[in-house]
């Protein structure tokens, strides 16, 4: 009874009936998860969305009728309650901006392996926004350089270790890697992470990521 009240309920949605087929046969036998219906452009995501009530829509980007940024937006607006991430072979910083602005959970590219894309879902429904580390570069390097104004420099608010790790964590690196980088163990790097985001009054990681950039650190 317990793990049938974990199970996280997926929609896909992709145009590529092959694609959108194979995703979700793959999932569908990953433990806690539910694939409960697949959709083949925006329109049909908002339609099912509305129908199924998953709590994880897997969205790709480029679709026809409704595209999966025009989707993003809609549904954040009548169900914000729903994650949707952005699940594609687009890389480009445009679509990634797009969707980060519409309101997507997340951005991430199709070549990822089967138990990281289950583990994605998983994180998603759980709140985490997550971003494949070269989107996460792109991100960075999309956005433009800071006006120069008065900002609260980063050590009035951070310590020179949580400055090191907000650089880090915006260039795209998991904690692990900064764990790696910066000698220290990846709880260590998990509650460091946790403080970075409380004292700066963000969201998630991806928001950090934009801070970093407003504050000179990339």
């Amino acid at each position: 009874m317990d793990e049938e009240l974990l199970r996280v309920r997926v929609l896909v949605v992709d145009d590529q009936r092959l694609i959108r087929d194979g995703i979700a046969s793959l999932l569908s036998i990953r433990p806690g998860i539910e694939v409960v219906g697949t959709a083949v452009d925006g329109r049909d995501a908002v339609a099912k969305t509305l129908e199924l009530g998953p709590d994880v829509v897997l969205m790709d980007v480029r679709m026809p009728e409704m595209d999966g940024v025009e989707a993003v937006a809609v549904l954040r607006g009548r169900v914000p309650e729903c994650r949707v991430v952005m699940l594609t072979t687009f890389d480009d910083e445009e679509y990634v901006v797009q969707a980060l602005r519409a309101g997507a959970h997340g951005y991430l590219l199709k070549d990822l392996p089967a138990e990281e894309l289950a583990q994605a879902v998983r994180l998603a429904h759980a709140g985490v926004t997550q971003l494949d580390s070269t989107v996460a570069r792109h991100l960075t390097a999309a956005l433009p350089s800071p006006t120069p104004v008065a900002k609260p420099a980063p050590a009035v608010s951070l310590s020179p270790r949580e400055t090191d790790i907000l650089r880090l964590l915006a260039h795209g690196h998991t904690n692990r890697e900064i764990a790696a980088r910066l000698y220290l163990s990846e709880g260590t790097v998990k509650n460091h992470v946790s403080r970075i985001l409380s004292r700066l009054a963000l969201r998630d990681r991806t928001q950090a990521a934009l801070r970093a950039r407003d504050l000179g650190l990339l």
